[in-house]
């Protein structure tokens, strides 16, 4: 396990409007795209404008900059998603590396693995409810049980859709695909983590699946952090209990510590970004250390990362309560999704009161 600092930035306001959005400057919009043209009601919204504030989601970048250094290999694929998962910056750059495949997603996939047998490193890049749930057959078939390497970014996961519905929710893809053999699986926080993971992975022999966020989350790292397979990172060291987290409940642990800390209580919070293979090293000597250990992830606490850890857990005999915070087992209700974090106790308020009650100190 890593150690590095992390400055968790509070957040600003959301500006609105064409020339707020476009002002941001995220370098994945052509803003000449953007349906709200001049004359428009300056607080108009369209989706090209609003996705400048999805500033953590840097895929198509990251990707353009490894082509730029020499790889050749690598081409993009997407199901009619380029835009919103910011890959649409790779096509515009290099079109012949670059396809969409519209919304056929078990066709992409099931192309990407012809691509990979022919030398090519292919990037899927798709919202993860379309990609990893409705494609998980493909996945295991043509990607896993052929190993080949093919590389998945999958976005938007959990609660992130909000109000788009349950059809449009990912909080099993974690469960699922754990149980894939040969596939990795990771969750980057932010775009620092991002720009870590694709190169560190990016010659790995075998699939890789990344679950990320819809881009607009708080940032964790303030550059991109040491990222191995079976890693993870210490954030915060705490006496009291450790948190091992991933994707926004890493902010929500950060949160979470400062909340604590004003109470006397000392968290440890982990970014437990290799899901599979999972850090066994850091989960048995915070085991080992503290009495409670606390999980959380926006995901059914069904299978997920608390299922992983609790099955390292009990294979080695170790004697710690775990806590998983997540989804309970429950479809989400419907909308914005801060306001989903919070009436589900996934933001830093609702993990310091989990943290509380499981160390008998709620007020």
């Amino acid at each position: 396990m890593s150690t590095t600092a992390a400055t968790p930035p509070g957040a600003s306001a959301s500006p609105s409007g064409r020339a707020a959005y476009a002002a941001i400057r995220n370098p994945a919009v052509d803003m000449s795209e953007s349906t709200v043209r001049p004359g428009f009601d300056p607080a108009s919204w369209d989706m090209v404008g609003s996705l400048n504030l999805s500033l953590q989601l840097p895929t198509g970048q990251v990707l353009i900059e490894l082509a730029d250094a020499g790889r050749d290999d690598i081409v993009v694929c997407t199901a009619d998603l380029g835009r919103p998962t910011q890959v649409i910056n790779f096509g515009r750059r290099f079109p012949h590396r670059y396809f969409n495949f519209g919304i056929a997603e078990r066709n992409m996939i099931g192309a990407a693995a012809g691509l990979a047998t022919t030398g090519f490193t292919p990037f899927i890049s798709n919202y993860s409810f379309f990609l990893a749930l409705m494609g998980a057959e493909n996945i295991r078939n043509d990607l896993a049980y052929t190993n080949l390497r093919v590389r998945m970014v999958g976005t938007h996961s959990g609660i992130a859709m909000g109000f788009y519905g349950t059809s449009h929710h990912c909080c099993e893809d974690i469960g699922l695909l754990r149980a894939i053999a040969n596939l990795v699986v990771m969750a980057p926080c932010d775009a620092n983590a991002i720009r870590a993971a694709l190169p560190a992975m990016l010659d790995h022999d075998g699939p890789v699946y990344f679950r990320c966020g819809r881009g607009r989350e708080a940032p964790v790292y303030d550059a991109p952090p040491a990222w191995r397979l079976g890693g993870s990172t210490m954030l915060r060291d705490g006496r009291h209990a450790t948190l091992f987290a991933i994707g926004t409940l890493v902010k929500a642990g950060l949160d979470a510590h400062e909340i604590l800390a004003r109470e006397g209580i000392s968290l440890r919070v982990v970014d437990l970004y290799s899901i599979k293979p999972i850090d066994r090293s850091a989960i048995l000597a915070a085991a080992k250390e503290h009495g409670v250990l606390f999980t959380g992830e926006e995901h059914n606490v069904v299978s997920g990362l608390g299922s992983a850890v609790a099955e390292v857990l009990a294979e080695a005999g170790a004697g710690a309560r775990l806590v998983r915070i997540g989804l309970d087992d429950q479809y989400s209700i419907l909308g914005p999704p801060t306001h989903l974090y919070r009436h589900y106790g996934l933001d830093g308020e609702g993990v310091a009161a989990k943290v509380k009650a499981a160390l008998g100190k709620a007020g």
